[in-house]
């Protein structure tokens, strides 16, 4: 019985026996439905398996819509406890694993996948190229991210959440103070999601340095292609600082080393500026790629091409150095002395320069444009008023003496999402809506789409901006009540319904999709958005190999020049293309890497070294396999392009039809 009982949660309540029955109905239901329908076969060969980059990236966009629900709902609660003095909905202990998961679902296990969803399922359209550098790799990263995300969320029905806060500073987070296993899963999660982060980093690199189209110099590259490229360059140094971090913390736990203690020669401290040397430059892995997203969408909807295109490119480069020069104004408060404080408030204002340069340029390419308000273009505008605002807080968080009044209090807490959600998630919801037709041929009701927008836009100002005023006047972050009299009350309650509006905004998106698949008209044809770049002349859904011919580019948005100047973009006759073949060991070993993470969790020792074994089992059956892919013939290709251009005359005839008796 004591074997059991260590996978009990330490701290029961009604809602998370709910969550448990949910997640036993829930996976029963879809065991259920897999078998009724006769898919496992076709759920195993399709996605599974699969190493084809824009299945790999619709993964993605699937975890990153469940976790952005997972994260809300933890948000939901947070903002409901607060909602009025004295409430009691959450006890202390529950509510510091809600806002230490929150954290941690909506960056690492939300906000990362979206963005190596767009990675994934535009960057090798936008550059000409088959698929990515490496395939596989491809898959067995995005199988590390889903075993880790999936232990991580399995914690707060085995065992117990973390509660040690999102940032899990020492000597919180070792055993003396968070003696249950919960911080044991947020160690072991991050490094396995962490692992496959770093490998996306290498694949898109490479990928983007070796298989551009033939013409396409760095210079002619689209600016999404340029805003992922420097997120990767970004990862490859950050992401290695987290690993070991965690793998030290880790040991700390597990094994009783003293990384982080604060007796026999440990260091907390040190923790801090591992984690902050990974957190700071995180933000801009995140902002960079959501930079690229409006570069295109603006571009687009304005009718112009992207003002400035070299100091987009140079500002980029600058934030990406920039971003590891400012991690300590994270803990100015902390002891390190009034020089280095200054030092890093200099170069913490200093980054603000080249994202200013960014802004300017956007309102530069929308200035004299022909603009259209499509719902991508009102996330697109809507943004830049309030991501200034979150940026304009952050230098005055900058300035350290300042800090002391700033740090620790709910004005750090709005300032942080003033600059993520306008910045990322506004982002991803531009892009999931301007690229839908690219990955499923229909594109998403404007109409509802709008209605979301606004209701996410006012939710925000109403959820957020009230958390400025109470914490300069002293409300303190990650407190689970306050009393009356401190008169936080009513804008708290604000706070709430604006909570409340965004949730309905994330109703309206899912709605929306649910409404689109049912309603929206198919054959919307291949460029529906009149737009500029590569990645819209192919077809709409892709297919498997992208371009039956390879493009020839000649500037950085060869598509337009194409349309409107008549550069010739696809030359020569088809021939037969090699693509990889599927594989099933990704997945394999995603499964493997959960089993060992949850071992390590729980100290197992023999199905953590099993498991271990079993991993690299899998790597030296990769380094014997012989796998020289597959080839589609010319006969398939030119069946599956006359199907494409079959449908685009269909609805080519029925917009002239339609047209004609309007």
């Amino acid at each position: 019985m004591e074997f059991f009982e260590r996978f009990a949660v330490p701290n029961p309540n009604p809602a998370i026996y709910a969550s448990m029955v949910a997640i036993v109905v829930v996976s029963l239901a879809i065991i259920i439905g897999l078998t009724y329908f006769k898919k496992w076969g076709y759920l195993w060969r399709e996605w599974l398996t699969t190493v084809d980059h824009k299945k790999i990236g619709m993964m993605y966009l699937i975890s990153a819509l469940l976790m952005l629900f997972r994260g809300g709902v933890d948000a939901l609660m947070l903002r409901a406890q607060l909602s009025m003095p004295d409430n009691k909905l959450l006890d202390p202990q529950h509510y510091n694993e809600v806002f230490s998961t929150h954290g941690i679902v909506m960056i690492i296990f939300m906000a990362m996948p979206f963005i190596f969803a767009f990675m994934n399922l535009i960057v090798p359209l936008q550059i000409g190229a088959r698929d990515v550098a490496f395939p596989r790799l491809n898959a067995i990263s995005f199988w590390l991210f889903a075993a880790g995300a999936m232990l991580f969320n399995i914690s707060f029905v085995i065992g117990g959440s973390p509660d040690a806060g999102w940032t899990s500073y020492f000597p919180l987070a070792g055993t003396e103070f968070s003696e249950s296993v919960g911080t044991n899963y947020y160690m072991i999660a991050i490094q396995i999601s962490g692992i496959g982060s770093l490998m996306t980093g290498i694949n898109m690199i490479t990928t983007i340095l070796k298989m551009r189209a033939p013409g396409m110099t760095l210079m002619k590259m689209p600016m999404f292609t340029w805003a992922s490229f420097m997120a990767c360059v970004i990862i490859i140094f950050a992401f290695p600082v987290l690993t070991i971090a965690l793998l030290m913390g880790t040991t700390d736990r597990l094994f009783a080393t003293n990384f982080f203690t604060t007796t026999n020669g440990g260091m907390d401290m040190l923790w801090a500026n591992f984690f902050w040397v990974w957190g700071h430059p995180e933000v801009y892995i995140l902002i960079l790629p959501a930079f690229g997203i409006y570069s295109e969408v603006i571009s687009t909807f304005s009718g112009r091409n992207l003002y400035g295109y070299k100091s987009m490119v140079g500002s980029m480069v600058i934030i990406s150095l920039l971003s590891f020069l400012v991690w300590t104004h994270h803990f100015f408060t902390m002891g390190q002395g009034a020089l280095t404080n200054s030092i890093f408030s200099i170069s913490t204002m200093a980054i603000a320069v080249p994202t200013g340069v960014k802004i300017f340029n956007w309102l530069l390419t929308m200035w004299k444009g022909k603009i259209r308000f499509t719902v991508p273009m009102l996330y697109s505008v809507g943004f830049i008023p309030l991501f200034t605002i979150g940026g304009v807080t952050g230098v005055m968080l900058a300035m350290s003496a300042a800090d002391y009044q700033y740090h620790n209090t709910m004005f750090l807490v709005a300032h942080f999402h003033n600059t993520i959600i306008p910045g990322v998630v506004f982002a991803m919801l531009a892009g999931l809506t301007y690229y839908w037709p690219k990955m499923f041929g229909f594109m998403l009701n404007e109409r509802i789409g709008k209605w979301g927008f606004w209701f996410l836009s006012i939710g925000f100002v109403l959820a957020f901006f009230p958390m400025y005023i109470t914490g300069l006047n002293g409300q303190a972050r990650r407190m689970y009540t306050y009393s009356e009299a401190t008169g936080f009350g009513p804008l708290n309650f604000v706070a709430f319904i604006g909570a409340g509006l965004m949730a309905i905004a994330f109703c309206l998106i899912v709605y929306n999709i649910f409404y689109s698949i049912k309603h929206s008209p198919r054959n919307v044809g291949d460029d529906p958005w009149n737009a500029r770049s590569l990645e819209w002349a192919t077809h709409n859904p892709v297919p498997e190999y992208n371009f039956a011919r390879t493009p020839h580019v000649a500037s950085s948005e060869a598509f337009w020049d194409a349309k409107k100047h008549g550069h010739e973009l696809f030359k020569g006759e088809i021939e037969e293309i090699h693509m990889p073949n599927y594989s099933g060991v990704p997945f394999i070993m995603g499964v493997i890497f959960f089993i060992c993470g949850f071992s390590f969790v729980f100290s197992l020792w023999i199905p953590a070294i099993v498991s271990l074994i079993g991993i690299f089992a899998c790597m030296v059956l990769r380094s014997f396999e012989k796998d020289d892919g597959r080839l589609i013939s010319v006969e398939e290709i030119k069946a599956t392009e006359s199907k494409f251009e079959s449908a685009e005359e269909i609805k080519t005839a029925v917009s002239t039809y339609g047209g004609a008796n309007s």
